[in-house]
């Protein structure tokens, strides 16, 4: 093996990674919304946490990226650490198809239909179908298969040019004396480890391995303790990804290792012993890439086996190595961890607007409620629920941004754009819940007194944009168009009151029956809850607008009313919040 078959081993070995990342992207937005599914079903139910686990991995192609995901979902509270064992554990055996997809490219037959099951016959026709997916399509999920067909080619192409750089090993005593080496099963385990601690990668750390099982030096007793170092190894991105979360989410990781580390010390020390018993006789026989996929996968079943059982014991461990503190550790409404997995940050991201909206919403009813009765720990609570929103709409803004620089599937695209328009609208009906909270301190502290028939037009007022609120939300929520399509004539209501009242105050104002400061207060609360109105309408406009992706920003609610219903809807609201 000379200097050139080095470089040839090097380039082969970076298509095969650059390919396995390619695949498993394309993989992970084509199956974003069945991501969601599956993690939507998680419960503490072991075999469903186990299987989801499985499921995400065979999909995603990548252990490490399912447990950096569960890292993030144990973070933002979105899973328990007991939902987290299971599903690591499934991820465990997840990982495994990808040792029996590349372990086809070892097929050896004269047969024509055994032959074209062989990689190197299928591949260029894969590369054919997904390059012409990828450059002449328009549909971005036949886009995205094609990226994962151009994924796979490239892998199995670098996996061939790696086969094909070692295979001068074959002759090299140096090399077979190396490998021997590796037959006592520490410094195996310690090879597989730090390997695949490198790359991050035990797919691709096993699919080395295949490469060089291909040189006919690769020894059963060599490959054994490998591939269990191999799991060691996978769990550096997972305990990497750990650093800076809370405590559960670092003993997720911990998990991880613990599971891996316990199986190998276990059932490597199983091995050796019944080896130095029985003399197994094909310890010493050479072994193909089919027997690695099949040890891979035995190896992890079996750490599945000895280890789902005992979980409770694994959380405790956890617990253990990773002891609580007297202060309360935080959870992060949004891990940066998720961004990796567009579909599922995304869904975290409405999950958390939502928790915005709730608390925007009441900072605005209650602000309504102080104005009739004054309430020194409800004006507290006011001005907190609006130093939330503001916080959530600095949190959410940024995070959806760095969000948009990821590739995303084209509902994903319209559901982060509809966020960052509801954010503005919903942290802006706080604002305006303040204001009319310094209208009511204003009133307080100036001993302004209304009449009563001001008193009743008010209640009027507040009642209708109470109702807008709701009808606006809700329409968000539940993606409820009906509801949607109720505010725009609301809103026109609410107009025509303020109007309407300004009016009224004046006529009272020549009377002699209200104070000009008093007139100040009520035009400054007026304009507050017609404002209030006019974000709820936006907010109900951005619902129908996103709809199917059929809407422009330039459709309004109204336009997709017929007439009549429209009309129905507004003398229904006129005659339900008319001034007696």
């Amino acid at each position: 093996m000379d200097i050139f078959d080095v470089l040839t081993l090097i380039g082969g070995l970076c298509l095969f990674l650059f390919g396995m990342s390619l695949m498993g992207t394309g993989l992970e937005k084509a199956a974003g919304s069945s991501l969601k599914t599956l993690l939507g079903k998680l419960t503490t139910n072991k075999a469903a946490g186990f299987l989801t686990g499985l499921g995400v991995t065979a999909v995603i192609q990548s252990s490490s990226a399912t447990t950096v995901m569960v890292v993030g979902f144990v973070n933002s509270g979105l899973m328990t650490l007991k939902q987290a064992i299971n599903v690591i554990m499934g991820a465990n055996v997840g990982t495994t198809a990808t040792a029996w997809i590349l372990s086809l490219s070892g097929i050896e037959s004269t047969n024509t239909i055994v032959k074209l099951l062989k990689p190197t016959s299928f591949t260029p026709i894969l590369a054919l179908v997904g390059l012409a997916l990828y450059m002449f399509s328009k549909n971005n999920r036949k886009k995205d298969t094609g990226i994962i067909l151009l994924g796979f080619t490239i892998l199995m192409f670098g996996m061939e040019t790696m086969t094909g750089a070692v295979s001068g090993l074959k002759d090299v005593p140096e090399f077979r004396n190396i490998l021997l080496m590796f037959s006592n099963p520490i410094l195996g385990v310690l090879a597989g480890a730090i390997l695949t601690g490198i790359i991050q990668s035990s797919s691709a750390s096993v699919g080395i391995l295949q490469a060089l099982a291909t040189t006919g030096q690769v020894t059963f007793g060599t490959a054994i303790p490998i591939i269990m170092g191999q799991n060691i190894g996978t769990c550096v991105t997972a305990m990497i990804s750990s650093v800076g979360t809370n405590k559960n989410a670092r003993r997720a990781a911990v998990v991880h290792l613990s599971f891996n580390v316990i199986g190998t010390v276990i059932w490597l020390s199983l091995f050796s012993a019944a080896n130095t018993i029985l003399h197994f006789s094909f310890i010493n026989n050479p072994l193909n890439q089919m027997d690695i996929a099949v040890i891979h996968s035995l190896f992890n079943i079996l750490c599945t086996i000895l280890l789902l059982p005992l979980s409770s014991f694994l959380e405790k461990l956890s617990y253990k190595l990773i002891p609580d503190s007297k202060t309360m550790d935080s959870i992060n409404i949004l891990d940066e961890r998720l961004i990796t997995t567009p579909a599922i940050a995304i869904d975290r991201c409405r999950v958390v607007t939502e928790t915005m909206a709730d608390i925007s919403s009441q900072a605005l009813r209650d602000s309504l409620l102080i104005l009739k009765s004054y309430d020194p720990a409800l004006s507290a609570k006011i001005r907190e629920n609006e130093d939330a929103s503001d916080k959530y709409e600095d949190i959410l803004g940024n995070y959806i941004v760095k969000l948009s620089s990821h590739a995303m599937s084209g509902s994903d695209n319209v559901e982060s754009a509809k966020l960052l328009r509801l954010i503005g609208d919903l942290e802006r009906i706080s604002d305006h819940a303040v204001n009319i909270l310094e209208s009511a301190e204003e009133i307080r502290e100036k001993n302004i007194i209304f009449t009563v028939e001001a008193q009743n037009e008010l209640s009027k007022m507040t009642d209708a944009v109470g109702e807008i609120l709701d009808l606006a939300i809700y329409s968000f929520k539940h993606n409820d168009y009906n509801s949607a399509f109720l505010v725009q004539p609301l809103e026109e209501v609410v107009d025509e009151l303020k109007e309407q009242l300004r009016s009224n105050h004046i006529i009272r104002l020549q009377k002699g029956e209200c104070s000009i400061e008093a007139g100040f207060v009520w035009s400054d609360i007026l304009t507050n809850m017609e404002r209030v109105a006019d974000h709820c309408l936006n907010i109900a406009n951005c619902i129908v607008d996103t709809s199917d992706f059929k809407f422009s920003h330039e459709h309004s609610v109204k336009a997709e009313m017929d007439s009549s219903q429209y009309s129905s809807r507004y003398e229904a609201y006129v005659k339900k919040y008319a001034l007696k």
